[in-house]
């Protein structure tokens, strides 16, 4: 099977999951969010997006990786990320979190700049597909961190 179909797949899997962890619902409604967050329409194009240029920096890195242990470590990197962002949505949409998903998305980030490193030794035009993500990662870091401090004094935001 080719890299491409791989890592489409792939791709596809982490959105479809992070599609069923999130849930807009009157808990979500409920929360104090800073005027600069996006509209809510806008977050699926955008991780669509996200995700496409992902999958292409995989089958890139793929594709330009000289052996079996680059792949390897390619695999390891793009699986952790792929597992800490759809826990991300689970910690702060299933869980109703945001205070534990504040934690989480610093790992994830940290995650994202792996992948840049790992990739960035086979391909430097995969490392730079990665990128966008790396900074949507952090305005998704910096809107956890401000609905956290919009919503204080209620227990992990549960009650809300």
């Amino acid at each position: 099977m080719s890299a491409v179909l791989v890592a489409g797949a792939a791709a596809l899997l982490v959105g479809f999951a992070n599609g069923f962890a999130t849930r807009t619902d009157a808990w979500y409604h409920a929360l104090r969010q800073p005027a600069w967050k996006p509209p809510d329409w806008a977050f699926g194009p955008i991780w669509a997006t996200i995700l496409a240029l992902a999958a292409g920096a995989a089958a890139l890195g793929w594709v330009a990786s000289p052996g079996a242990a680059d792949r390897l470590l390619l695999l390891w990197a793009f699986g952790l990320n792929a597992a800490l962002n759809v826990a991300w949505s689970v910690i702060f949409f299933r869980l109703r979190r945001p205070d534990w998903a504040l934690a989480e998305v610093g790992l994830l980030w940290l995650s994202v700049l792996l992948l840049v490193a790992v990739l960035a030794r086979v391909s430097g035009l995969a490392a730079a597909l990665v990128l966008p993500y790396l900074a949507w990662v952090g305005v998704a870091g910096l809107l956890n961190l401000r609905i956290v401090r919009l919503n204080p004094g209620r227990a992990g935001l549960r009650g809300l």
